[in-house]
């Protein structure tokens, strides 16, 4: 391997962001910042690494093995590069901001690192944008997380967004309530997570029969929003669970008060990422996405604590930049267009303030045209106006 190669040589997972990438990600995350101001959220920006004891405890400890840790010589204690933003705001909020006003909006945008990628989503350095809304309970936080980031995936220049509501909260609540043992619950969960209706009715010996049919209605009942409302609403959900529906219930119709077109599915048995959420989960796809690279971003609720267990209701929503790049990155952007000599300053200034990326040529004697072409350049300012180059009549 040469000199050259060993040193562009990264580790698994990163990678550098080239132009012009790397401003068209700053660009698009500007827009979804933006439209999370617009509705009242704050930003924050917390630091890269943390003492680990910190930010890696309460709901942090299920991200400790996905954690780089290492000493820091100047305290002699153990920190942790952050693997995920969210535990940071809801530490901020708890602590720091623990005497603001209530409900509290924090919006944050950073890089996050971890110790492995996902099957699906191998890089381990990426780009968090997101939002938590802390300290309400009521269904229409839920739905302004839920409507805001439908908003700002729009503002980017998707299409065709739908979201994929979840009850992770509502199969344990039916097992506590129709007293399943763990062992059955265990291999329920698989089913559930399989959509193996067969499987699940021939567990009626071990869960009861009519238990079993409840729970092969639920894995049924996955669909649109209206639908699958419905097939819920028609079920004989044990109490705490009929409450867990009630509240899915009220999220939607919120939701759909905020953004009637807004096209919503349901799961109720999906589970699987969404294991510390305790109440409406939510997941975002847009038209063109495919399999699990194309999920855009994921959120829900649950409880923002500090390490004294102190918590309070919170809800969010993180959005995968890596995903979202792929379906905006057709799109076209500034245009390049190169001065040619003599072009005066004023000029130069008019031309960025309409939106141009400028570039001075530095060689007074180089053909304009070609020069331009060989700098990525669209077009040409000279004698006070543009020149379109692929309009141009070659000599």
């Amino acid at each position: 391997m040469s000199d050259i190669n060993q040193a562009a040589l990264l580790p698994t997972g990163t990678s550098d962001v080239l132009p012009p990438s790397a401003e068209f990600e700053e660009q698009t995350v500007a827009e979804l910042m933006r439209c999370f101001a617009g509705h009242g959220y704050d930003r924050v920006k917390p630091p890269l690494i943390e003492f680990e004891d910190g930010l890696l405890s309460g709901d942090g400890a299920a991200m400790a093995m996905e954690s780089f840790r290492l000493m820091d010589p100047v305290s002699q204690r153990m920190m942790a590069v952050r693997p995920d933003i969210t535990l940071q705001v809801a530490r901020i909020a708890t602590t720091r901001l623990r005497h603001a006003p209530r409900p509290l909006r924090l919006s944050y945008a950073g890089e996050v690192l971890r110790v492995r990628g996902a099957p699906l989503r191998p890089d381990r350095q990426f780009t968090q944008v997101g939002a938590e809304l802390i300290g309400s309970e009521q269904p229409a936080a839920d739905a302004e997380v839920i409507v805001m980031a439908v908003r700002a995936l729009e503002t980017a220049g998707l299409t065709g967004i739908s979201v994929d509501l979840g009850l992770p909260t509502l199969v344990p609540a039916m097992a506590r309530e129709l007293e399943l043992n763990d062992a059955a619950v265990a291999q329920l969960r698989i089913f559930l997570d399989r959509k193996d209706a067969v499987a699940i009715a021939a567990m009626g010996d071990d869960i009861g029969r009519e238990a079993a049919e409840l729970f092969v209605a639920l894995v049924r009942a996955a669909g649109p929003a209206r639908d699958a409302l419905a097939a819920l609403e028609s079920l004989a959900l044990p109490p705490r669970a009929a409450a867990e529906r009630d509240s899915l219930n009220a999220v939607v119709a919120d939701a759909w008060e905020e953004m009637s077109e807004l096209s919503l599915t349901i799961d109720p048995v999906e589970a699987r990422g969404f294991e510390y959420h305790t109440g409406v989960t939510s997941a975002f796809f847009a038209s063109g996405a495919k399999g699990g690279r194309g999920e855009l971003g994921r959120g829900g609720r649950y409880l923002a604590g500090d390490r004294n267990g102190d918590n309070e209701p919170a809800t969010g929503l993180t959005l995968f930049m890596d995903a979202v790049l792929r379906l905006v990155s057709g799109q076209r952007g500034p245009l390049r267009v190169l001065l040619a000599p003599g072009t005066s300053p004023d000029d130069a200034c008019n031309l960025r303030a309409d939106g141009w990326i400028t570039l001075r040529a530095l060689d007074a004697a180089a053909e304009t045209k070609d020069e331009a072409r060989r700098l990525g350049c669209s077009h040409v300012w000279s004698n006070g106006k543009i020149h379109d180059l692929a309009n141009a009549r070659e000599d």
